[in-house]
């Protein structure tokens, strides 16, 4: 099981606070803030198109989500985020990838490098790790939603490299420009997805166990619990008794 999809796993039975979900009403409302830079068009913008479709997954109201449009487009003042991506490493040498979206770069710098320092990790240089990742449309699925031969058989028809079977929940792979199609077959199939995004998926996997296991998992909702972060990617593998345990 890949350490992102188990981290979306995670974070999924994290949103049902309202604090949670808060969150990530922020971080849909910065993604098609800087998706809209490219226009304002969903028709015409693919990477708006899946930022709104995010926003209306969490139930964002329609007219925040042509605020954020507006603002990304320059209409309205307050677009003004610098999009980053850091590289480092977590216990154990995990891989991490921490993408946000900031008004304030030299504050997500120290911020950033902090949560590295103090939860075991270090920030790497710009290509240090990215890699070892490649972007890919990821789509989980509770596995209580589909059975396996339904729901391969639908995704692979429309457009799906992979269904892999993360102990509990499916991860749906494809490429980055099959993501609305399959997302789409999967509306129509009338079947529930848990998350979908265009993610940094690992190529391989890194086996952790013990104080390297909760230390990682510790350093990934410190970075996910920083306002600028938009998502955190790691190659860590957990065996599945132990992560439930520590999660």
């Amino acid at each position: 099981m890949s350490g992102h999809s188990k981290w979306a796993t995670i974070k999924h039975k994290k949103a049902a606070t309202d604090a949670k979900r808060g969150k990530a009403y922020t971080r849909v409302t910065k993604e098609i803030m800087i998706a809209a830079r490219n226009g304002g068009d969903p028709d015409m913008n693919a990477r708006l198109r899946t930022a709104i479709t995010a926003a209306k997954a969490v139930s964002m109201p329609s007219e925040n989500i042509k605020r954020a449009i507006m603002r990304g487009t320059g209409e309205i003042e307050g677009g003004q985020l610098d999009e980053i991506m850091f590289e480092g490493y977590g216990p154990g040498g995990a891989a991490v990838l921490v993408a946000v979206a900031t008004d304030n770069r030299n504050r997500t710098v120290s911020d950033i490098r902090h949560a590295f320092s103090k939860n075991g990790g270090n920030l790497g240089e710009q290509g240090s790790v990215s890699w070892m990742f490649e972007r890919k449309s990821q789509i989980i699925i509770d596995g209580d939603n589909a059975k396996e031969d339904d729901l391969m058989n639908l995704v692979l028809e429309s457009g799906a490299d992979d269904l892999k079977d993360e102990g509990g929940n499916w991860a749906i792979l494809s490429a980055p420009e099959m993501h609305e199609p399959v997302v789409e077959a999967l509306k129509k199939a009338g079947i529930k997805t848990e998350s979908a995004e265009i993610a940094m998926v690992p190529k391989n996997l890194l086996k952790l166990e013990g104080k390297n296991a909760s230390g990682m998992l510790r350093l990934m909702e410190a970075l996910e619990d920083n306002d600028d972060t938009q998502s955190v990617y790691s190659n860590f593998d957990i065996d599945e008794k132990e992560l439930e345990a520590l999660a």
